[in-house]
């Protein structure tokens, strides 16, 4: 005790020695608590970053209203009968937490990205953070603006420095999107340090396969927000997400799965099972179900939907625990499935789009290979065999092949090409990915919505901007009405 008192005695007379001729900056160090660092290594945001995208922009309200907003479920209880009524849709505060959160974790990809800057950072090697930090970013950005539309960036993240950032239009923000995955993709190449405890998505993969992995997910994600575009040049974003497929993901173990590990127990579930056992506010929709009942669609059915009766779209009554349920978000199963970011078996309904739309003699055939990717993410037998008395295969029963052959081909004649693709993805992206199925329908039309409400009210086209920006930043945000306005990619005009 005594020789370490006597330690800390020579060290105060020898920083007060050197009081007189340090500089401000070693001041500045000698003046910090080292346990508690103002400023953090931009490896350790990337916990953060990636668990605040799937918790937070993938898997919570959004998600629970796109899922109403496009028919895959029947809002049957408070806010989602609401939505399924097209009441209050237009109200600031609807999304207000949606937003705030958005801008939080856009607002750690910023801070990854400025201190890995390979000009002005303080990390200007530390690659793989910094391509991480980039694609979170362009994932969170294109969610903020296919919801809402206009948006700030390029005066986001400035703190007091700029309380009231301009509105970029979505024309000026996809050019970005695409910017920061290209960039990503490079950064990429040229990593050489890693930290694959931090990464959630990729991590339990050693460093050479965990960059060809986030590869895969950047060029994903660029055929995702090329195919967005079609209806502003069909033909060269049709193209570019073509050309885009080969180099995204091979097979369904390179999906981005934020996978938990999740478990049965509030506080550790998936946010949907958590949903359904605090608010229990989705039933099944007769929109979806009918659809698929109409394409004998059984197998599916039975691993998508539980027993019972259908809430009516648009007309149920507000009641909870009536109307039949999804298998995946009222369930106990629902608590330990992994949260769904970029699925194998979008990107080939992407790719089967594209070709399509490109005139691609094959455009078929890879649609065929997305209705069958769906099958299998969906864990439907393709095939059953059949055994005699002695456990002998007698035959077998090819239930996929005889349902596309009567089902998918049979219905395609031409004119209904594009119809029947989207329509397939509905039914595939049932209903945790909610948000691309609304994305869809809002560029294409398809399938056709059946809620009443949207011929008296109105569909939810877009999401109305958030009550914290309308009361701080009011001269900045756009004037519109939700079931009237369109976002640009959609149609829209730009404010």
């Amino acid at each position: 005790m005594k020789t370490m008192k006597i330690i800390k005695y020579l060290t105060l007379v020898s920083a007060t020695l050197l009081l007189f001729s340090c500089s401000e900056d070693v001041m500045d160090e000698i003046n910090t608590d080292q346990n508690n660092p103002a400023v953090m290594d931009a490896r350790n945001l990337i916990p953060d970053l990636l668990l605040k995208s799937a918790f937070e922009t993938t898997a919570t309200d959004i998600a629970w209203y796109t899922t109403v907003y496009i028919e895959h479920a029947a809002g049957t209880w408070a806010q989602s009968g609401e939505a399924d009524r097209r009441d209050a849709q237009n109200s600031a505060s609807l999304f207000n937490n949606s937003w705030n959160s958005l801008y939080d974790v856009m607002n750690i990809a910023q801070t990854i990205i400025d201190r890995t800057d390979p000009v002005e950072g303080e990390e200007p090697d530390n690659y793989w953070v910094r391509a991480i930090g980039q694609i979170m970013m362009a994932y969170n950005l294109a969610v903020t603006t296919d919801m809402w539309g206009e948006a700030p960036f390029t005066e986001a993240f400035q703190g007091m420095d700029n309380l009231n950032p301009k509105y970029d239009r979505q024309s000026d923000l996809y050019p970005e999107i695409h910017r920061l995955i290209d960039e990503a993709i490079e950064n990429l190449d040229r990593s050489t340090m890693f930290f694959l405890s931090m990464d959630y998505i990729y991590g339990d993969l050693p460093a050479e396969a965990n960059v060809e992995a986030w590869k895969k997910f950047a060029h994903a994600l660029k055929a995702r927000y090329s195919l967005r575009l079609t209806n502003i040049n069909e033909q060269v974003w049709a193209e570019a997400a073509l050309n885009a497929v080969p180099n995204a993901f091979a097979s369904a173990g390179d999906q981005a799965m934020f996978t938990g590990p999740f478990a049965i127990a509030l506080g550790l579930a998936n946010p949907w099972g958590e949903f359904w056992w605090s608010r229990n506010h989705l039933s099944v929709s007769s929109t979806i179900h009918d659809m698929m009942a109409e394409r004998n669609d059984t197998l599916r059915m039975a691993r998508y939907f539980y027993p019972g009766p259908i809430a009516p779209i648009g007309q149920a009554d507000q009641v909870q625990g009536v109307y039949a349920g999804s298998r995946y978000t009222t369930s106990w199963g629902a608590w330990s499935q992994p949260i769904t970011m970029f699925t194998f078996q979008e990107l080939k309904f992407i790719e089967a789009e594209a070709s399509f739309r490109t005139g691609a003699a094959d455009w078929q055939d890879k649609l065929k290979a997305a209705v069958q990717a769906s099958w299998e993410f969906h864990n439907v037998p393709l095939e059953e065999e059949i055994l005699d008395e002695d456990g002998e295969v007698e035959d077998v029963i090819y239930h996929f092949e005889n349902w596309y052959d009567d089902e998918v081909l049979e219905r395609l004649t031409a004119g209904n090409e594009l119809e029947e693709i989207m329509t397939h993805k509905y039914i595939a992206l049932y209903d945790r990915e909610a948000i691309e199925v609304y994305n869809d329908y809002r560029r294409t039309g398809f399938p056709e919505m059946q809620n009443p409400n949207n011929q008296t009210t109105g569909f939810v086209h877009r999401f109305p901007f958030a009550l914290s920006e309308v009361q701080s930043n009011p001269a900045n945000v756009p004037d519109i009405d939700v079931h009237v306005d369109r976002v640009w990619w959609a149609g829209g005009t730009e404010n």
